[in-house]
């Protein structure tokens, strides 16, 4: 008994430590990672109001120097940035609209640097702006792709940065009508790229090079994702948000923007599968260079007019191009959000390796990407990912039930033994060992497993985790709705008890942050305690006793969808229990087990 005790006490200091380190310590640092990030956005808006970049070619495309790639970084001292439509109305332009998508590709470096998703906003509000992903070089915080040639000898005339691209007039790429970009250099070489893009985010370029020269050529191609300014993230370990890519065997990278600060460049080994990229919580851009050939991958920071400037890029190897002939290279582009349908449809069109691996599925990934397709599936059947919730929380119970049955029935026999157990108590007193022996004759003679009520806790540690995963990483529970004031369940519940639920004006701390639903999960555990046995010992009946009052306020500050599973998960538990309680003769008696806590409460104060 009293190793059965300890067992449940270490697995609820585990969970206390766990969500109180949450709470107390991740919470607080995010708040102040906030406050920080946001004081180097207004330092970094000082520096641009005496220097912004003014980008050569050389600032960004990677140079082939005995078969790596290395980008200096020149800058130019400039004027104070424009706002971003004063930017874009710098240059010519070529409009990019889809169901999905709006924005420009600036003729100038042919880049694709203007891009809106329409399908996501900021906030709720429906009013609010649209998400923008890609902004242009000269705004406050450029983010963009690039694709080009990079020429081995230095000798040859390619397209750059500061390169004006023709396009036939009227061009809109559309899903139906690609752009074709074209450009000559006047000494032989003339080069085309096409642009095309599907119904949601992936980008198609396809760039050719015609030898008009009586020698040969030698080209690498290369794409590049570059993002200036350090952007703001939330700071978590279950969550990677920065520099990402899969490179071949060597596997996935992940590459924080404070570790690439400070290793200034990464590469992984070269490869002939996989991309790179950079990764928001919910915003994603990879280029992906044509599989089955060789490219080197590579993660670079750099200061640019006193800005942070993160890279990701790749080199692939030399294209000959023949005198008279031209060369082609194809590359993909995903630029948009990282629902999971459409990151498997990029990666088996593509066949990007393990391009899956966009989402941050985990060391539990064999739990998590299951749990999400449930519950998708299950969305797709009720219309609610709340409700979806509560069924797979349904699933989950009926799946286990055989075991949670035989753990619930030896709990039921054990509170049965509780008066033997306290005469074994007051028989043996102080003595522990024989205390501990007896107990254990008492278990064998009964038929007892002692460990067996540690059990449905140990089976719901993975499912509670995977579905915090999963509620926390996927967009798709982003901004998604539940019933009443709960709008997304990816967030805490806004309601809060200090507050008379919104009726004092009041911004409370962030420990005294504590909603209904939190509430209803803390009244189910505490109820749910009180069906088990109690310890023996006072100062484990003590523990116990606040562990619903601790976790209430711990998770708090969890995504409501998390807290609406506890406390669903919780009731169906009690209801479980108790009738097992019934049938095997054991007096089901929540309401005395209550009042006899506080009672003691009451005594010991």
């Amino acid at each position: 008994m009293e190793n059965n005790r300890n067992l449940f006490l270490a697995i609820a200091l585990s969970f206390i430590v766990l969500f109180g380190w949450q709470y107390f310590v991740a919470g607080p640092q995010m708040e102040a990672e906030k406050a920080r990030q946001e004081e180097l956005a207004a330092q970094e808006a000082a520096k641009q109001a005496q220097n912004t970049q003014q980008e050569t070619p050389s600032d960004t495309a990677p140079q082939a120097t005995n078969g790596t790639a290395v980008v200096p970084g020149a800058v130019t001292p400039g004027v104070v940035p424009p706002s971003t439509d004063a930017v874009l109305a710098q240059s010519a332009r070529i409009d990019i609209d889809t169901p999905r998508l709006s924005g420009s590709i600036n003729l100038t470096g042919a880049r694709i640097d203007d891009l809106h998703l329409k399908d996501y906003r900021e906030t709720l509000d429906e009013n609010s702006p649209t998400i923008v992903l890609l902004s242009p070089s000269g705004t406050a915080n450029p983010y963009y792709a690039e694709f080009g040639w990079v020429d081995g000898t230095g000798q040859a005339a390619l397209p750059s940065a500061g390169t004006i691209w023709s396009a036939p007039e009227g061009s809109k790429l559309t899903i139906d009508t690609p752009l074709v970009l074209t450009w000559d250099n006047g000494a032989g070489l003339a080069f085309t790229r096409t642009i095309s893009v599907d119904k949601n985010y992936l980008f198609s370029i396809e760039q050719s090079v015609a030898n008009n020269t009586d020698t040969a050529l030698a080209l690498y191609p290369y794409g590049l994702i570059s993002r200036h300014g350090q952007p703001k993230t939330s700071g978590l370990y279950i969550l990677h948000e920065g520099l990402i890519g899969v490179a071949g065997d060597a596997g996935l990278q992940e590459v924080d923007y404070k570790d690439l600060i400070e290793n200034k460049v990464e590469q992984p080994a070269k490869s002939n599968a996989g991309w790179v990229g950079i990764t928001d919580k919910y915003w994603a851009t990879a280029v992906i260079p044509t599989q089955g050939q060789p490219f080197q991958p590579t993660f670079r920071y750099s200061e640019v007019a006193g800005k942070p400037a993160f890279q990701s890029d790749y080199l692939g190897d030399p294209v000959s191009v023949a005198a008279g002939s031209t060369a082609t290279y194809k590359t993909s582009l995903f630029a948009g959000a990282k629902e999971v349908s459409t990151i498997n449809q990029v990666e088996e069109e593509t066949k990007a390796l393990n391009f899956d691996l966009m989402i941050d599925w985990g060391w539990f990934y064999f739990i998590t990407k299951p749990m999400f397709a449930a519950i998708d599936f299950l969305y797709g059947l009720v219309g609610n990912f709340g409700i979806a919730i509560l069924l797979i929380t349904v699933i989950v119970k009926a799946i286990f039930f055989p075991l949670a049955n035989k753990s619930y029935a030896s709990m039921s026999k054990m509170k049965l033994l509780q008066p033997k157990m306290e005469e074994i108590k007051k028989q043996y007193g102080d003595d522990r060992q024989a205390q501990q022996q007896a107990t254990m004759k008492l278990y064998q003679e009964e038929k007892i497993n002692p460990l067996a009520g540690c059990l449905p806790i140990v089976i719901q540690i993975p499912v509670f985790f995977s579905l915090y995963k999963v509620l926390y990483i996927t967009i798709e529970m982003r901004h998604a709705p539940f019933f009443g004031w709960i709008q997304d369940l990816s967030a805490p519940d806004p309601t809060n008890i200090f507050t008379l639920f919104g009726l004092v004006p009041w911004d409370t701390p962030h420990f005294l942050m504590l909603g209904i639903w939190p509430l209803i999960m803390g009244v189910t555990m505490f109820v749910q305690m009180k069906l088990n046995p109690a310890p023996p010992d006072p100062t484990q009946q003590m523990i116990f006793n606040w562990m619903p009052i601790l976790f209430t306020f711990m998770l708090a500050t969890f995504p409501a969808g998390l807290v609406i599973y506890w406390a669903w998960n919780n009731s169906l538990s009690i209801l479980q229990q108790a009738m097992i309680m019934k049938r095997h003769g054991a007096k089901v008696e929540i309401f005395k087990n209550i009042k006899d806590t506080f009672s003691r409460k009451k005594s010991v104060s």
